[in-house]
């Protein structure tokens, strides 16, 4: 399970939670111009826009979880179990797997317009990266400088595309249900209610927030949306950087998961909060924290050599850094 959102001030920021049991040795990969993708049912791409984002450490082709080109478009994918449907092979469409999406989009797309135009040709095809690596059943947000997102969802009955008025995606149910869910928390305010209870009875202002009673504190996808959603879009900051990417991580901080509070199966697997990203998808920096290191970690797509063929790779930093002052 995991929460994606954007969030705009001077620049753009957009970045996930990834809520997972299970740890494939996370690392930041840039991807320079000229590293040659392989995929499995089209040509090879050989030269396209540089990419920086974080993948599973466990193969030297780069699978990206989230990613952000040099042109400032991005992508997250997320869970979307029981939901996901991958085709066979569709004669006269661009048939690119699930893990190639984020490469072929972000390689070829320098904005949501271009997002759009070359997913209408796509046909998200059901083939494995290996045995034992089966396909993840994803939905996408992506979205670019101007602040806009999209959503992508491959249903039952073919690949849906979403405007995403909210900037926020979780996992289940589809978004068009999600973002009707919103409905149902219209009452919400940042700031204290007007007592209409009704009855001529005297009610009190017994705390600050209480405008907010009723938003939802649960770990489900749905109440994720709707918690992030109402934060992202009554959340200040100043403009400058250091002040937009700590309010962007607080966003996502509103749904992170504690380890222990999401059971799975085994006794010891909980589900929670693996990492969290934010990318300026102006100037092209991925800020992280994981759970076990709270301190921002940086890393610039634009401080590499760009025209090299060769992955850069950054394994996440898992330690706690204590500052000590004394």
């Amino acid at each position: 399970m995991c929460t994606a959102s954007n969030y705009i001030t001077e620049n753009h920021y957009f970045g996930r939670n990834f809520d997972y049991e299970i740890s494939y040795k996370e690392r930041v990969t840039i991807t320079p111009r000229n590293y040659e993708f392989k995929f499995r049912k089209i040509d090879d791409i050989k030269s396209h826009y540089a990419m920086i984002g974080i993948a599973a450490g466990i193969d030297a082709y780069p699978l990206y979880y989230d990613a952000c080109n040099e042109k400032g478009l991005a992508i997250a994918g997320l869970n979307f179990a029981g939901n996901a449907v991958y085709r066979e092979f569709e004669e006269d469409m661009v048939n690119i797997t699930p893990f190639e999406l984020i490469p072929y989009l972000l390689g070829k797309a320098s904005n949501l317009d271009e997002a759009r135009e070359l997913l209408s040709e796509i046909n998200l095809v059901n083939i494995n990266f290996a045995e034992e690596l089966p396909l993840s059943p994803l939905h996408w947000m992506i979205s670019d400088n101007t602040g806009e997102s999209i959503i992508v969802e491959p249903l039952e009955d073919g690949l849906k595309i979403y405007d995403n008025p909210v900037g926020v995606l979780t996992n289940n149910p589809p978004f068009d249900k999600q973002l009707f869910y919103l409905n149902n928390y219209r009452n919400l305010s940042n700031k204290n209610p007007d007592n209409t209870f009704g009855g001529n009875i005297d009610l009190d202002e017994y705390s600050r927030g209480m405008g907010g009673l009723g938003l939802p504190g649960d770990l489900s996808s749905a109440s994720r949306f709707a918690k992030v959603a109402f934060t992202r879009a009554n959340s200040y900051s100043g403009s400058d950087e250091a002040s937009s990417v700590s309010q962007f991580f607080h966003i996502l901080g509103s749904v992170e998961q504690q380890n222990g509070c999401t059971f799975i199966a085994d006794p010891n697997l909980y589900e929670y909060t693996i990492y969290t990203s934010c990318y300026n998808t102006n100037s092209g920096v991925l800020y992280y924290r994981t759970y076990n290191n709270s301190q921002i970690t940086a890393v610039s797509l634009n401080n590499e050599d760009l025209d090299s063929t060769d992955l850069i790779n950054y394994m996440l930093i898992n330690e706690e850094q204590f500052n000590f002052i004394n």
